[in-house]
């Protein structure tokens, strides 16, 4: 889970009762078999710096199959982070294309972005935008959704990250550091919306260094030495 975001878990057994989601290939198919979950061609991304430019991403090309589990690798700085955020439609790229699931998500809008967890989980394509419609509403966000990703603040891109956790139903909602790459005033509103959603029943899990963070959830466990402290 990257730093900041929030990722769904089913909360059943691994390997047992796990949903599939659509387009993946039934057991015994091989996962080359199917068209690309994730097709990227040609993609430059750089930023701006003191000294010269960052090239994050020179003319990358990468492809994951349906089903595939692929674990990106390399040194601080050589783009794994950026990539992410590219097919997220977080970033948009200077170059090339970004296609998720056969839809081109170059320069997307917030709705879109929202959309494609869902089409990925297997939601038809009505189905998901009424999910995301709904979730933009109650993250505060609605009024953002024609706009695109990277012109929204910290706080309303931390927003959207959850929205698209929740997109699928999750029973357990697991957050590492949500409020660490946002200033004061984002991290007030992250973690209000937590506590929205934890009123409404939603089971939530935060890893946070911060006392005032931690100090939202009903319930703090202190870890040391690989043990966690108090009960269970």
């Amino acid at each position: 889970m990257s730093h900041g975001t929030a990722a769904p878990a089913t909360g059943r057994a691994a390997g047992k009762g796990l949903p599939v989601p659509h387009g993946v290939p039934a057991d015994g198919d091989h996962p080359g078999s199917a068209p690309p979950a994730v097709r990227v061609r040609g993609v430059r991304r750089s930023f701006e710096a003191d000294i010269a430019p960052v090239r994050a991403l020179r003319g990358l090309d990468f492809d994951v199959a349906a089903g595939e589990f692929v674990a990106l690798m390399g040194p601080s700085g050589c783009g794994k982070s950026t990539l992410l955020n590219v097919i997220a439609g977080l970033d948009r790229p200077d170059e090339g294309s970004v296609e998720v699931a056969g839809e081109r998500i170059d320069g997307v809008s917030v709705l879109d972005n929202l959309m494609l967890p869902g089409i990925l989980g297997g939601l038809r394509r009505r189905a998901a935008t009424s999910r995301a419609r709904d979730l933009l509403g109650l993250l505060g966000i609605g009024e953002h959704g024609s706009r695109p990703p990277s012109a929204l603040s910290g706080g309303q891109r931390q927003r959207l990250a959850i929205a698209r956790a929740l997109v699928n139903y999750p029973d357990l909602l697991l957050a590492d550091e949500p409020t660490g790459a946002l200033d004061s005033e984002g991290a007030q509103e992250v973690l209000a919306l937590l506590r929205q959603l934890h009123a409404g029943g939603q089971t939530i899990v935060m890893v946070t260094h911060a006392p005032e963070v931690a100090a939202a959830a009903g319930r703090i466990v202190r870890m040391r030495d690989g043990r966690a402290e108090g009960r269970p």
